[in-house]
């Protein structure tokens, strides 16, 4: 083996490892990234309207189920339809946000910052889920193998698309 045959091997194998370590670094930042804007609304924003986005959440996804116009929505670029499904999710999860924070009153509603933390953490699982499992995220953009073993079972979305309310029950007083 000659020097730049040894060499080119060596920039292959720290390219292949950049790269995989970029991959990695970006998906779970995508978590961190939901994490933070959660715990941060939560945080100066108030519980009450975080418990009400955490609950829009759920009725928006009941509407979005049965909306019976999708075949509308456009298909033909995969970005253009993966923003015309979350558009139309976002306007449903807006609207019912605007109901619930009329409705939930942070008077009597009582989150510690550790559950304020699990929960923005929970919520950040649950849209990524429903990223995976309700919009077509795939068509678009490609996980790292480790996201998707969290995310990627039909199990573990029944497992993260609870997780919320669960989470409130035990951690909200």
């Amino acid at each position: 083996m000659t020097a730049t045959e040894g060499l080119a091997q060596v920039s292959t194998l720290a390219t292949n490892t950049a790269l995989t370590v970029w991959n990695s670094a970006s998906d779970f930042f995508i978590v961190l990234v939901l994490f933070g804007l959660f715990f941060l609304f939560a945080y100066y924003v108030g519980r009450g309207p975080f418990v009400a986005l955490l609950l829009s959440f759920y009725s928006a996804y009941a509407f979005y189920a049965m909306f019976p116009y999708m075949s509308y929505l456009p298909t033909a670029p995969a970005m253009t339809a993966l923003l015309a499904q979350v558009g139309l999710y976002a306007a449903f999860a807006l609207v019912f946000y605007i109901i619930l924070r009329r409705v939930v009153v942070s008077d009597f509603l009582y989150i510690g910052i550790f559950g304020l933390t699990i929960l923005s953490f929970i919520g950040a699982g649950f849209l990524l889920a429903l990223a995976y499992h309700v919009f077509p995220v795939a068509s678009v953009y490609h996980f790292t193998p480790a996201i998707d073993l969290l995310f990627a079972s039909k199990t573990y979305f029944l497992w993260w698309f609870s997780a919320p309310a669960v989470g409130l029950f035990f951690l909200a007083r």
